[in-house]
């Protein structure tokens, strides 16, 4: 006995079929597909960084097959940072940005970011317990808890240090970190105006004399601020954007303002030893042209006495620090005939 499936039945058989399969094919996206959808969602980004959520991780992580077409660099953060982690979010926008300039067809190396607060249960799948935290996934990566992390040393270098964390693990250069200008092209052209302006009136009163640069004592209080600056290290602070000091994680309401470790160091350790320079040099300012032209001897002896112990309890703390943050300390050596 022949079976025969009316015509109805079987179109209605192969429409059904091929619903199936453009399901699959939606819910299973391609390599392709991920790649174009990460590529659209950077675009829309000022600094290429992709925001990701709990289903963002999903879909292109925990669900994407491997090895992935793609690699990863993730920032975790939190919805309302301290100065210092918003500032490391900042840098990390650099280098994105700094990378995409550098590799404009470069489809296979994303940057992402992830708050805790809307995002926890992908920061237990990664392990994130403290912040701020950088991993890399890369295509191989099976276990996001199993991805390259970040050394918390390495921090205290900013955009230089995660440069050199991203070109390690994907092997491609960042390129130069370009940062934007401090002051607008709007800026410039008005202080142009205003210079123009005020050139006559400034360049007359230069001639006769009556202006503040022709006071020596400007000139001796800009010297040693430019003393102490340099020895605080002022520059480096403002490249890097170092915080004078930060909050303790366990104590909010605790400063902390000397960080233990050669890795790390803070505005106010600058501050400090710059001080400490200063006195020196002013003491040593003070002996070489105040000090000599002084007549009466006891005085003379009593200011140097005074200025030698200033000078060694300034050295020695500048010492103490430097064994207290490193580990190093200072030996004497005494000549081989002394011994």
């Amino acid at each position: 006995m022949e079976l025969k499936i009316p015509r109805v039945l079987l179109l209605l058989l192969l429409v059904a079929v091929a619903a199936l399969i453009s399901l699959s094919s939606a819910a299973s996206p391609t390599a392709d597909d991920l790649v174009a959808e990460l590529e659209t969602l950077r675009s829309q980004s000022p600094s290429g960084v992709i925001h990701f959520d709990d289903s963002s991780v999903a879909r292109f992580l925990t669900s994407a097959p491997l090895p992935r077409p793609y690699s990863l660099l993730v920032f975790f953060g939190a919805s309302k940072p301290d100065h210092h982690l918003r500032r490391l979010r900042s840098e990390f926008a650099l280098v994105s940005s700094s990378f995409a300039a550098h590799h404009a067809s470069s489809r296979r190396v994303f940057f992402c970011d992830l708050e805790y607060q809307e995002s926890e249960s992908s920061f237990s799948l990664f392990g994130v317990t403290s912040l701020p935290d950088i991993r890399h996934v890369g295509p191989q990566h099976r276990s996001l808890r199993d991805s390259d992390r970040m050394d918390q040393s390495d921090f205290s270098g900013l955009a230089a240090s995660m440069a050199q964390f991203v070109e390690a693990k994907t092997s491609l250069p960042v390129g130069p970190i370009v940062r934007p200008s401090l002051i607008s092209p709007r800026q410039i052209a008005f202080l142009a105006v205003a210079l123009l302006i005020s050139a006559p009136f400034l360049i007359k009163r230069i001639l006769e004399g009556k202006t503040m640069l022709h006071d020596r004592r400007l000139w001796m209080g800009l010297t040693v601020s430019v003393y102490f600056l340099g020895v605080a290290g002022l520059m480096h602070n403002i490249i890097h954007k170092i915080p004078m000091y930060v909050k303790d994680r366990k104590d909010p309401n605790r400063l902390i303002f000397f960080v233990k470790g050669f890795g790390m160091q803070l505005g106010a350790e600058g501050f400090a030893v710059g001080f400490l320079y200063t006195i020196v040099g002013l003491i040593v300012a003070f002996a070489t042209h105040v000090l000599v032209r002084m007549r009466n001897e006891a005085v003379q002896r009593g200011f140097l006495l005074a200025a030698m112990l200033v000078v060694f309890w300034a050295v020695r703390k500048v010492i103490y620090l430097h064994n207290w943050k490193t580990g190093y300390t200072v030996h004497t050596f005494w000549p081989t005939r002394w011994r």
